[in-house]
Formats: structure tokens, C-alpha cells, sequence
């Protein structure tokens, strides 16, 4: 996009799976009929009423996989809609499950298309979790090569699962490899090598049987041209291909998110600021640990 490199390149982000909180999306169902109606609407679809867990309920009950996704999911898309005029993006990107969030914000998904994409998600994932436990951990502190080389020489699964931001890569794998992955890292050098309360080895090869069944799914969904390019996770670059974004979005469950490299890619062609839209200010976070000069805020409701 170098015609619009010096312009006012706006870039909006979507948080995926550990941005939850009780009460999330309760002041979206309280804001507008709009709003409520989409909510009600997704309880249907769902065939519970995620809104009562997502108003009333704990961290415990959020932390549900089934519930987790369709609701940061939920209250992303719904917050997009809400911003109305203001919500004008010249691209986007979401972390993990994020990227149907920003599928559906740029017009790619339908709100009900992608409801149901990610229930079916959520719950391939916890179908493969629950055939092999599995988890993932956080380094801190070593830099992105030697993680991936430790990694490499272990004989579990073990592969790296989310490049956050520079000296943070979260990786993903077998409890026995993540165990020594862990021991390895911190004798080369790590600040820390912290296990995540997880229910499973996300964005790694155990998640195979998730994407043969979620394959399925995204084949016979229909989806349209976003308005915007969307960076995808798998390679960090910009698509707006249908077929290419379909493809991508199968390829990330088992795949790592590049969320460094997507971030330094838009930076690249012209973004200017970063809007997050959805609960919690995790990504903003991670954007200052990429370039600590670039404006980053939470989307917010206009009365």
C-alpha cells in the first residue's frame, strides 16, 4: 500500500482466547437494542444462554472453552458494530481466535456465519484436548531463534505456539516435552518459563484432529471480500482473497500465531494506530513491546 503509507492508516485488533472477565459485554446488552438484539440472537444459535455466564458468571465458568470463544468472540464483533461510522479500518488483524472477530468486522463472515464457526471452534479444540493432555508455556526473556531451537531437539511435540511481542514466545506441546522445553530454556537463559493454566496444546500438531474437523466447517461456510486486507496469523501477511483466507484460517489451529511479525508487517505498510477492539488490553500491550511510538487504545462507546 505505498500510496497510503503517509496517510492516516488506521489498524484495528481483535483479542483472542485469556481476555476474558466476569461481567464482559454487560454495559454492549445495556447500550443499545441493536446490541441486546445480537446477544439474544447468539443465545439462540448457541443453544444456551452464554449471556447469563457472561453477565453473571465466574472466572471459573468463563474459562470454558465452549464459553470462552463465542463470548470474547461475541463481545468484540458487537462492540465493532456499535462504533458504527467510527469503526472505518484500513486493516485488520486478530490474535488466534481474534481473526474471526476482525473476519466478521471487516465484512468477510456474517455475525451468525461466524457464531457458528466459532462454536464449532471451541469445540474441536476441546474434543483434541481431551484425547491427549497437553499444555503450553510462556519465555520470557530469550530471544525468538534460540527458542525455537531448543524446541527442535526435543522428541515430544513441542513447536512454538505464539510469537506475542520481542523476548515473549509462548509454546505448545506434549506435558512431558513442555516440562523439559522449560528445564532447557531457563539453563540457557530465560527470565522465566511460566505454565499455563490451559486445557490443552493450542497452535501445535495436536491440534490436528481440531482442524480436520474445523476444515470442514470453514469449506462450507460462505465468505466475502473484507473491506480491508485482513494479517492473518499464519504468515503475518495481508489477504483479502477469499479462497487464500480460507485456507489460513484452517491452517491456524494447527499453525503458530505470528502476532510480532503481524504487527511489524502493518507498521510496514503504513499503520498508524492500533484500536482494540473487544475485552481486556492485552494487545495494546503487546504493540508498545513492538514499537513503542505507535498510539494504541481500547475502542470505546460513542453515546
Amino acid at each position: 500500500m505505498p500510496e497510503r503509507a503517509l496517510s492516516n492508516m488506521k489498524s484495528y485488533i481483535f483479542p483472542g482466547q485469556g481476555a476474558q472477565f466476569p461481567e464482559m459485554g454487560k454495559d454492549l446488552y445495556n447500550h443499545s437494542e441493536a446490541a441486546r438484539n445480537l446477544f439474544e440472537s447468539a443465545n439462540e444459535i448457541l443453544g444456551f444462554r452464554i449471556t447469563d455466564i457472561m453477565f453473571e458468571g465466574n472466572d471459573e465458568e468463563l474459562k470454558q472453552t465452549n464459553v470462552t470463544q463465542p463470548a470474547i468472540f461475541l463481545h468484540s464483533v458487537i462492540l465493532a458494530k456499535e462504533l458504527k461510522s467510527e469503526f472505518q479500518p484500513d486493516m485488520v488483524a486478530g490474535h488466534s481466535l481474534g481473526e474471526f472477530s476482525a473476519l466478521v468486522s471487516a465484512r468477510a463472515l456474517s455475525f451468525e456465519d461466524g457464531l457458528r464457526l466459532v462454536s464449532a471452534r471451541a469445540n474441536a479444540m476441546q474434543k483434541a484436548c481431551e484425547i491427549r493432555p497437553s499444555t503450553m508455556a510462556a519465555i520470557l526473556g530469550l530471544d525468538d531463534y534460540t527458542v525455537e531451537d531448543i524446541c527442535a531437539r526435543i522428541s515430544d511435540v513441542v513447536v512454538p505456539a505464539n510469537y506475542n511481542c520481542p523476548g515473549q514466545l509462548v509454546i505448545s506441546g506434549s506435558i512431558e516435552g513442555i516440562d523439559r522445553a522449560c528445564e532447557l530454556l531457563m539453563q540457557a537463559g530465560a527470565k522465566r518459563a511460566i505454565k499455563l493454566n490451559v486445557g490443552g496444546a493450542f497452535h501445535s500438531p495436536l491440534m490436528e484432529l481440531a482442524r480436520v474437523e474445523l476444515q470442514s466447517a470453514i469449506e462450507n461456510t460462505e465468505f466475502n471480500e473484507p473491506i480491508c486486507p485482513i494479517y492473518q496469523n499464519i504468515d503475518a501477511k495481508p489477504y483479502t482473497d477469499v479462497a487464500n483466507i480460507k485456507h489460513n484460517l484452517i491452517s491456524q489451529l494447527t499453525g503458530a500465531v505470528r502476532w510480532t511479525q503481524t504487527i511489524e508487517k502493518m507498521l510496514h505498510d503504513g499503520a498508524t494506530s492500533f484500536t482494540e477492539v473487544g475485552p481486556g488490553s492485552v494487545l495494546q500491550g503487546l504493540v508498545k513491546k513492538v514499537d513503542r511510538s505507535i498510539p494504541a487504545f481500547s475502542a470505546e462507546l460513542l453515546n
